[in-house]
């Protein structure tokens, strides 16, 4: 493993309670091996919702997906993976579930008292041409500082080793941020294929809860059907992306995450924040 070029003085702080969503033992588990599964995180009400405005948006990404010579887009490609960006700012449901005192919980205990969103997207495992997504970790793809925020990799169906569940190397987000190279067209790359991995599976309504720094993959879906992720991320409220080019020297500039449109307030010391 090789640090980031930005990374230069990163530690890991383990977290001290006390916690509202999660026991003790998860939250020890998250400190020391990076992530930890949350079943039945959401209910099933709430999650079929959701699915059915993301369905409608990702069916649009597709269809723009074929309009293309080669059928892609960055990492995304038809019939492989698809990835639609930002349904809070077009689901009500979407909007909500951002905000739900289960997920809000995960990040009082794992965030800190002052917490934004910073992304959501969901990501659709297509079974027409399976394909791996590599080794990385999320602030190896937009550099943040603070380097930790939170990943709720939230089932919309079942996730399974058959259809490209999660899977981490435990223990590496303690090193902060990797230096990462591009593996085209699967995306950024932190660590060899062969590396010892945990997968986590997990039923639709519960998530993998994992680091920013924790470095994962997924495996090709090979099964008959599609699966389906929605993917919440969350920063301290005073976080920002670094802009510039790492391999050309420091950072050039810093852009706060806050678009009040998409990157709103969900925790206000200690309190939730109405969205």
């Amino acid at each position: 493993m090789k640090p980031h070029p930005w990374n230069t003085a990163f530690e890991w702080t383990d977290h001290t309670g006390p916690f509202e969503q999660l026991t003790t033992d998860q939250v020890r588990q998250f400190d020391e091996e990076g992530y930890v599964v949350v079943p039945d995180l959401v209910d099933a009400e709430t999650i079929a919702a959701v699915r059915a405005d993301l369905d409608v948006f990702e069916a649009e990404v597709d269809a723009f997906l074929q309009t293309r010579e080669d059928g892609r887009f960055s990492i995304a490609e038809t019939g492989a993976l698809t990835v639609a960006l930002h349904a809070v700012t077009r689901s009500e449901a979407a909007r909500a579930l951002s905000a739900h005192p289960a997920v809000v919980g995960l990040c009082a205990d794992l965030v800190g008292p002052d917490v934004r969103l910073y992304w959501d997207q969901a990501v659709y495992k297509k079974t027409e041409k399976p394909r791996r997504v590599p080794w990385h970790q999320d602030n190896g793809y937009t550099y943040v500082e603070p380097q930790e925020y939170l990943t709720v990799w939230l089932a919309l169906t079942d996730a399974t080793l058959d259809n490209g569940c999660p899977e981490v190397a435990p223990g590496c987000h303690r090193f902060g941020t990797l230096a990462h190279h591009y593996v085209d067209p699967l995306g950024w790359e932190c660590l060899p294929e062969g590396t010892d991995s945990v997968a986590a599976p997990v039923a639709a309504g519960g998530a993998v809860v994992f680091s920013s720094l924790t470095p994962h993959r997924t495996g090709p879906n090979l099964t008959d059907s599609v699966r389906k992720a929605y993917i919440l991320q969350y920063c301290p409220s005073d976080a920002a992306v670094l802009e510039g080019d790492p391999v050309e020297g420091d950072p050039t500039g810093r852009v706060p995450c806050t678009n009040d449109r998409r990157q709103y307030e969900v925790l206000r010391a200690g309190d939730p924040v109405p969205v």
